[in-house]
């Protein structure tokens, strides 16, 4: 059996990786054969062109001694030793010199990866890779503007016509850019979400660069959910979330005599002050 402690060791960063693989090799058991893991060495996990690389495999055979990594997308092979004397878990041995990234010369794209042992093939996987400088989106949310707002991935509903906060987060933002625009069809048009925004409810102590916008849902979008779409990174990438609006709409706080009133209350002003006026000129005359 692997090591639970080590496999804790590496939770916080499998957690966050969605180009997390895990496959067996050919004509091994999937639940009892070798299983080869990749993990991102940088926060959220991402493979990009030209950055490190980090594998791990488990389930390994007892008195394996040795496991190596190769794959189109590598710089160059990478060697894997056991956890400690006699584990069937194998980790990444990065010595002084060594240079286990994913090539600076390659397009985005899907890679195999084959783990050996011996010359025999023991675990294979495939890794996405991004292109370098690509954007890391921790959260793109919308809620309540008078309620804290959801987690990334929370299950949550707006309803129609409530005034909300848009926010998105980004791990590695374009040099430059302070605006990004959100389109949905829950808005009556683009929502400009600013860099810095100072008020929507998310500490972001991450190292994150924050992106926010304050709108409002439309009065008449029936319950269902609708795509958001915020395009980022000078026009390159693009994000999307799906939302989910439920519940009768919110109520306005302004009131309709408020309106018809206010209008008939500017008509009586002035009318009162033609009046004021003839009366000054003929007391004057």
């Amino acid at each position: 059996m692997f090591s639970p402690p080590s496999l804790r060791r590496w939770a916080p960063v499998l957690a966050a990786a969605g180009a997390l693989v895990l496959s067996a090799a050919p004509g091994t058991a999937a639940a009892g054969g070798p299983h080869l893991l990749y993990a991102g060495a940088v926060p959220g996990a991402r493979i990009e062109v030209n950055g490190p690389v980090k594998f791990d495999i488990v389930g390994m055979p007892a008195g394996t001694d040795e496991v190596t990594v190769t794959s189109p997308a590598l710089v160059e092979p990478v060697p894997l030793t056991p956890l400690r004397k006699g584990s069937v878990e194998f980790v990444q041995t990065d010595a002084p010199g060594t240079r286990h990234r994913i090539r600076g010369a390659i397009a985005p794209g899907t890679y195999p990866v084959t783990a050996t042992s011996h010359g025999r093939t023991v675990a294979t996987a495939r890794i996405p890779v991004v292109a370098e400088g690509s954007a890391m989106i921790g959260r793109f949310v919308i809620g309540d503007a008078k309620r804290p707002l959801p987690a990334e991935g929370d299950r949550s509903a707006v309803r129609p016509g409530g005034d909300v906060i848009v926010v998105l987060t980004d791990r590695q933002p374009a040099a430059g850019e302070t605006q990004l625009t959100v389109k949905s069809p829950l808005f009556d048009g683009p929502l400009t979400l600013s860099k810095g925004e100072d008020d929507p409810g998310c500490k972001c102590d991450d190292g994150s660069t924050l992106y926010g916008g304050h709108t409002a849902v439309r009065d008449d979008i029936p319950a269902g959910r609708y795509p958001m779409t915020v395009v980022s990174h000078h026009g390159q990438e693009t994000t999307t979330r799906q939302v989910t609006v439920a519940g009768p709409p919110v109520p306005h706080s302004r009131l309709p005599w408020l309106i018809g009133g206010g209008a008939v209350a500017l008509v009586v002003l002035a009318s009162v002050a033609v009046r004021r006026g003839r009366r000054k000129r003929r007391a004057a005359a």
